[in-house]
Order: C-alpha cells, then structure tokens, then sequence
C-alpha cells in the first residue's frame, strides 16, 4: 500500500487536507472545440436526489464540458431532471430521456444509474457517484464495461475512514453502521465498513432505514448502544444528515461519514472523494464520447487520482462533542 501523506489547515469550523490514496486510474480529455461545427449536442441527466454530494458531481461535469467548448445555450442542450429520491419517478425519468434520444445520458447515483440502464441499450450511459457499477450490475465489469454503460465510481477509502473514527473516537467499542438497504451502493460500503470495524477491533451493528421518516427514530435508537455511528455515502441518509445531526450531536453520538458535504450538515469527519472533481472526470470521458475517440463498451469505470482525496473535520461538531482534534491533524504538513 502506498505511503499516504496529509496536507492542510484548520479553520474556524473545518479542517481539510489532502489525502491521497483514494483512487487507483486516472483520465485525462482529449483536445476538443465543442463538436462538429453547427451541432447541437443533447444531453440528458438523471439525477436521484438533491444533495451536496450529487450537486457538486453534477456542476463538475457540465464545467468540464464547457472547458471543451460545450455551451449550454450553444452547442450544448442539457436536460437536467431530478428524481427527488423516489424510484418510479427515476424510472419515469430514464422512459422520458430515452425517448428524446439524445446523444448521451447521464445518471447520478445508483437508483438513477440503474433506472437509465433498465431504459435503453441503446443510447450512450454515463454514470457517476456510483460505489460500484459492476456489483450493481450496470456494467460487466469495471475494467471492460462491455455496453452502452461507463463511468466514474466513488468508491471511498472506508478502511481509512474507520481508521479516522478510531483516532478521533478512541474509547468506541461498538459502532452502528447507519445506511439505507435499498441502496445497493450503501450495503457495498456497510460490508466494507464491518470488515475494517472487525480488523480494528470494534465491533459493528446495522441501523438500516427504508425511508427517510425512518431515520430519526432509528438514530433516536442508538443512544446508549453505540459509541459512534458510520455513515456511508448514501444518498437517503445525505439527504437526510441535518436529521442526523441533531439527533447524535445531542446525544453525544459522533458520526464519521463518507463525504464532505455530510460533514458540513453536521457529521463530524470524513476521509472523502470531491464530487465536483468526480463530475469533472465523467465530463471528460463525456467529451471523448461525443467526439467519437471512445465508447462506453471499452471505457473503463474511472476513478478519482490520489490528491482529490480530502480530510475535513467539523471543528464546531467536535466541541460540541467534547472531542479534541488530535495535534496531528491540526498541524500535519
């Protein structure tokens, strides 16, 4: 394993760093002016739910599109629709963008991924902030996708996210691994994060939601059981974290999450991916689509280089907590 190294700062409410060793491949876009002169490129995007997450992966893949010189209003249709967290309504969504027969789909998270998927064999799919497209069955495998579906994962360092809960919470003994079941990408993490819970010595327990009404009883159910809760970057939970939040911080209940923007909601760290550079990475293989340098069928699932992986502690939760930043953190170079 490659020797990882922490950089940053600590301001008043958030410690970020750079962390690498997150992600294993790297991409880079070819030269592009926008297309074929005169053409207007359409594009449709399925997203799940609205999050930070999501949001900054969506705003990174149109910015890469408009460093290659596809403008929306342009050269550019975007038609960005949002599933709001409810199936059908991406099922409907992925029905009505097939039939507009664009270029190319996006699909943002797995549920939309999926949906797009089951539509059209057809039709150029890209997914991102997708854990894993092969176990989710989207693709044949990550290295040869083999279809009409590629992408970008982000797959998080969780083995390095428990190691984090360990140092920031080092009494936890047992830890509630907080996810939705319906979301394949989630148990693909919750099994990751058991087996690196057992590796440091702690033990795991499942606190598994259906729905979002769910989520402040079953966090309300963990006081008292638990020393720290595990929050994977789920989309219903994200979505969700405010409610999170302000059950466990007032209970003491520290909560490491998959990712940035669940920290700035009130989680109390994370060791994670920048959505907003994942977004950019897909617009790039975006790019080499619609200039035909590429298919989906031979484009490798992608993932984040080293350096976009971040640390971000939320200074503020931490003091509400009673929980000292360890000196390394602050002062790490």
């Amino acid at each position: 394993m490659k020797k990882r190294l922490l950089a940053g700062m600590l301001t008043a409410s958030l410690v970020v760093l750079s962390l690498t060793g997150c992600g294993t491949k790297d991409a880079s876009t070819s030269g592009s002016s926008g297309g074929e002169e005169g053409k207007v490129y359409h594009i449709g995007i399925n997203q799940y739910v609205e999050h930070a997450a999501l949001d900054a992966s969506y705003k990174g893949f149109v910015d890469a599109l408009a460093e290659a010189g596809y403008v929306e209003g342009k050269n550019l249709k975007l038609d960005y629709q949002v599933a709001q967290g409810d199936m059908s309504t991406a099922q409907t969504i992925a029905t009505k963008l097939v039939n507009e027969a664009p270029d190319l789909i996006l699909g943002i998270a797995t549920p939309s991924a999926q949906a797009l998927a089951n539509a059209t064999k057809d039709i150029p799919i890209l997914v991102t902030a997708v854990t894993d497209p092969a176990g989710s069955q989207l693709v044949a495998s990550n290295d040869a996708p083999g279809g009409n579906v590629s992408g970008t994962s982000d797959l998080t360092p969780v083995k390095k996210q428990i190691e984090l809960l360990k140092q920031l919470v080092p009494g936890a003994k047992k830890v509630a691994i907080l996810y939705s079941s319906a979301e394949s990408n989630s148990v693909i993490q919750a099994d990751a994060a058991k087996a690196a819970l057992k590796e440091a010595g702690m033990e795991s327990t499942d606190a598994t939601v259906s729905n979002s009404n769910e989520i402040q009883q079953v966090v309300q159910s963990l006081v008292g059981k638990v020393e720290a809760i595990y929050a994977p970057t789920d989309n219903m939970i994200a979505e969700s974290m405010p409610t999170v939040a302000q059950v466990a911080n007032a209970n003491k209940l520290p909560v490491i999450c998959g990712e940035g923007g669940m920290v700035d909601n009130g989680g109390l760290a994370t060791f994670g991916i920048d959505y907003y550079e994942l977004g950019k990475l897909t617009g790039k293989q975006a790019v080499k689509i619609l200039e035909g340098t590429a298919k989906t069928a031979d484009m490798p699932i992608e993932y984040l280089p080293d350096e976009k992986c971040t640390l971000k502690v939320n200074a503020d939760v931490a003091k509400e907590l009673g929980i000292t930043i360890p000196e390394e953190l602050q002062q790490s170079k």
